[in-house]
């Protein structure tokens, strides 16, 4: 009974600790003077407590406090030499705006509320400027010529074309700037010999899966095969990764043999008459154990190289090793099989394994090499 009782009373406590402290948050930013957060806060609250009482004054008070706060920074921006002035009174007017679905969708809200206010009348006329603003800025990032001003300029297109779909050539201008901002690598993976072959094939399909899944055309970087690179007639590669097998060993056997005598004491060996009563006889028992362990060896070491498209300069030089042993072990013995324990008697069941084909040996050992390489990937393109 006692512990119910404490276990009540320290849920009890948070309870209301959480209680508090949702009530007291948009209170608190009001305070602050976050007028948005106060309302958004507040809005949050009201739709799970239409009454709570708190957050419907402080609704009341931080709303046209914060109406009044972005509706001058709109009309701020507009008199400004701002390079992005249409596209800042935008934004302030669609944060007046989301208050304005906010409480509009919270029933509760429109007792402290009785007439939320939008600006979507406002906001039409400032499209078109916004979208000259940003086409303009765009051209302007694009001729500077390297790639991060293209990656600048692309996003103020894509800026023009929110506002404005098909503002002027902005589609033309979108794929320009995507293409100059994307580094483009070619990727060649050097064939293994012939007999590996298909296992070869199957790490180098896994490395350009990995590098056509994790680097799509959302991002400003592609690779490229060989034979991609020369399907589109790319006329330049920024970089070229070089991925090769610099040395791997296949299916090295070893063997190892033990041979010990093994016994145990006091096993009943059978029974003698003594004093006309039967009794049991106990011995030591033992038996000659042989086992066996066969490991088959494999391993390789990986290099990538990744250089300068234009100058050849080395830009990266990382080697990765990986390891593979497969074992078979089993026994034989001779003698009494209760000198044994239970697993050298499962040992002694078992029989000598054939190891992989050299092909699943080589895709073995690959397995820890691609885990090495791929995290080394995305760590070098990180700051892409």
């Amino acid at each position: 009974m006692k512990l119910g009782r404490l276990l009540l009373s320290v849920f009890l406590v948070i309870a209301v600790t959480v209680y508090i402290t949702s009530c007291s948050s948009g209170k608190k930013a009001y305070e602050r003077g976050d007028y948005y957060e106060a309302v958004m806060k507040s809005v949050s609250r009201l739709r799970q407590n239409p009454d709570h009482s708190k957050s419907l004054e402080t609704l009341k008070n931080a709303y046209p406090l914060a109406v009044e706060f972005y509706e001058t920074q709109a009309k701020n921006e507009v008199a400004s030499n701002s390079n992005f002035k249409w596209k800042n009174a935008i934004q302030a007017y669609n944060t007046i705006n989301q208050m304005y679905e906010a409480i509009r969708q919270c029933p509760g809200c429109m007792k402290a509320v009785k007439s939320p206010v939008n600006y979507y009348n406002e906001i039409g006329p400032l499209k078109e400027k916004a979208a000259d603003e940003s086409y303009n800025a765009g051209i302007e990032a694009l001729m500077k010529g390297n790639r991060n001003d293209a990656k600048r300029a692309y996003f103020n297109f894509v800026d023009a074309q929110t506002y404005v779909s098909g503002y002027k050539d902005v589609i033309e201008y979108l794929d320009k700037a995507k293409y100059e901002a994307t580094l483009k690598i070619v990727v060649e993976q050097i064939p293994v010999p012939a007999r590996y072959n298909l296992s070869g094939g199957f790490f180098q399909d896994k490395v350009e899966e990995f590098l056509h899944t994790n680097y799509t055309e959302q991002t400003f970087i592609k690779f490229y095969t060989p034979e991609e690179a020369k399907a589109v007639s790319l006329p330049y590669a920024d970089q070229i990764m070089r991925i090769q097998f610099d040395d791997f060993s296949v299916g090295n056997s070893v063997l190892k043999e033990k041979e010990e005598v093994v016994t145990r004491d006091s096993v009943k060996v059978g029974e003698a008459k003594v004093d006309g009563k039967v009794i049991p006889v106990y011995n030591t028992v033992k038996a000659k154990l042989n086992t066996y362990r066969k490991e088959v060896l494999s391993s390789g070491l990986l290099s990538m190289v990744i250089v300068d498209g234009k100058t050849n300069g080395v830009l990266t030089h990382r080697k990765f090793t990986g390891e593979y042993a497969w074992v078979s072990q089993w026994a034989r013995f001779n003698g009494d099989d209760r000198a044994l324990s239970d697993q050298q008697l499962a040992l002694c069941k078992l029989r000598e394994q054939q190891p992989p084909v050299p092909q699943d040996l080589f895709l073995e050992f690959t397995k820890p090499i691609y885990n090495q390489l791929i995290p080394s990937i995305r760590s070098f393109y990180q700051n892409y």
